[in-house]
């Protein structure tokens, strides 16, 4: 595994036991609760390792926290599942419990929200699912978008003709599918319509059979948009709806389309609402403290200073 040493000693550190290499294999000595739940982590980590997964800091630190929370099953459900196998051979799995708990509600609804934080895998994991489906024939086509609004700006004053002006919306989904596809296969199946990336008031009107539907960055759509897209679902499809609550770029007053949404159709049969947290961000280690300060911040009703002359 990359950085053995640094690894032995972050599980050494959490177990408060002796994590030792010897030759090919690893020791591990202490008190039998520790010295058995190192062990555990430990394991899954090299099966991780050897089925050709990297392994991160990440993976050795979530593995310690199922070990020592009594997860045995929780944690070798987890590293032992693969969804998908991409273009490179690169063998994509869900990397925490609430990525697991999302791939699941995708397979078992018609219609799934994953809502939480940035660095979770909520849209990359839903375009997994979607060209799952896809290869196994169980859909015939892929349809992602999202609204054009983000940051304060709009289409009309950007640069461009349309394609242009929605590119930088929609990079994130081009960068999942040609991660998963390769960038040839990719472009094929887009010049033959099987992929259709598109600004979320191209739904209008439309009855979207036979596809796997992923609307990204839900938080600034409006209720009206959000009631058009998810009626837009036809027979034979999926839907997923991606957004982060704490990141609405609508006008002040505004109320999201997401909000609403999960609000009011939380319980309805064939539609799952899944809630990511700060435990599911696969980002550097730091981004999921940043996130819990956030919102501790925003908890506590603290407000930032107001900048001079405002």
């Amino acid at each position: 595994m990359g950085g053995h040493d640094e690894f032995l000693r972050v599980l050494a550190d959490s177990f408060e036991c002796q994590v030792v290499s010897r030759g090919d294999g690893v020791m591990v000595s202490g008190g039998e609760k520790e010295a058995q739940a190192a062990a555990l982590a430990l394991r899954e980590l090299q099966g991780l390792y050897r089925q050709g997964t990297p392994v991160t800091m990440h993976e050795v630190r979530y593995a310690v926290r199922l070990a020592k929370a009594g997860e045995g099953k929780a944690l070798h459900a987890l590293f032992s599942g693969t969804v998908l196998v991409s273009a490179k051979g690169r063998q994509i799995r869900p990397k925490t419990v609430g990525q697991q708990r999302y791939i699941e509600a995708i397979r078992r609804h018609a219609v799934t929200f994953g809502v939480g934080p940035a660095g979770t895998g909520k849209t990359y994991l839903a375009v997994v699912m979607a060209v799952a489906a896809l290869r196994a024939k169980h859909v015939s086509r892929i349809i992602l978008t999202r609204p054009a609004v983000e940051a304060g700006e709009r289409l009309g004053f950007l640069p461009g003709d349309m394609q242009e002006k929605v590119d930088p919306y929609l990079r994130p989904l081009y960068d999942a599918l040609q991660d998963i596809f390769g960038v040839d296969t990719y472009q094929r199946l887009l010049a033959k319509g099987i992929i259709e990336i598109a600004p979320l008031a191209y739904m209008r009107g439309r009855t979207l059979d036979s596809a796997f539907v992923i609307l990204d960055e839900a938080q600034n759509t409006t209720g009206r948009q959000m009631k058009m897209f998810l009626t837009r679902l036809g027979i034979a499809s999926r839907m997923v709806v991606t957004g982060d609550l704490s990141q609405i770029d609508l006008p002040r007053g505004t109320v999201s389309g997401l909000t609403e949404a999960v609000a009011a159709l939380e319980g309805v049969d064939g539609l799952a609402v899944v809630r990511f947290d700060e435990s599911d961000i696969i980002r550097h280690e730091v981004v999921s403290r940043i996130v819990a300060a956030y919102e501790r911040y925003v908890t506590a009703g603290r407000k930032a200073p107001e900048r001079p002359g405002t």
